[in-house]
């Protein structure tokens, strides 16, 4: 067992608004509710946007914003931070879906990079929009500068746990 000291006093006797961890799992809940709130049903493409999880979300706006080069599924294990088995689930889910496509490639008959379908790229234009509209909203009444401090401190965080 460890102990955790913050300053002088232990962590124990803290108040849970004074715990990062705390704050964060109350902000990420807060930001899961609010897109399955929101989430509409994009007919061009007959996919519920609630029934894109966030990861697949992201994937796709990746592969998009990543679309001249080629990307595997390492790439997406390495990128989200996720370990095999679920990126290869996520992955299957998602061509299942018709969201992307595994493209083997000259080189080596063992890749497969992915590719976004037709469907996913109209899906992404909503997930952007989306996207956009939420930024600007959490972002409301905060000055760049205190963006800029914790877009800063959330990466230090993120380093010390890696």
């Amino acid at each position: 067992m460890f102990k955790v000291h913050i300053y002088q006093g232990d962590i124990r006797h803290m108040d849970t608004k004074n715990l990062i961890g705390h704050e964060i799992k109350i902000l990420s809940n807060l930001i899961r509710r609010h897109i399955s709130a929101n989430a509409e049903k994009n007919s061009d493409t007959d996919v519920y946007r609630d029934e894109l999880t966030g990861m697949q979300s992201f994937i796709i706006r990746y592969l998009y914003s990543n679309e001249s080069k080629e990307i595997f599924q390492r790439d997406i294990e390495k990128k989200f931070n996720i370990r095999r088995s679920t990126a290869t689930v996520i992955l299957q889910l998602m061509e299942k879906r018709e969201l992307i496509e595994k493209v083997s490639v000259s080189y080596d008959g063992r890749l497969k990079k992915l590719k976004l379908t037709p469907k996913a790229l109209k899906v992404n234009m909503n997930i952007e929009q989306d996207i956009e509209s939420f930024e600007a909203k959490m972002r409301q009444g905060i000055s760049d500068e205190n963006i800029e401090i914790f877009m800063e401190t959330i990466k230090k965080i993120i380093s010390n746990i890696e």
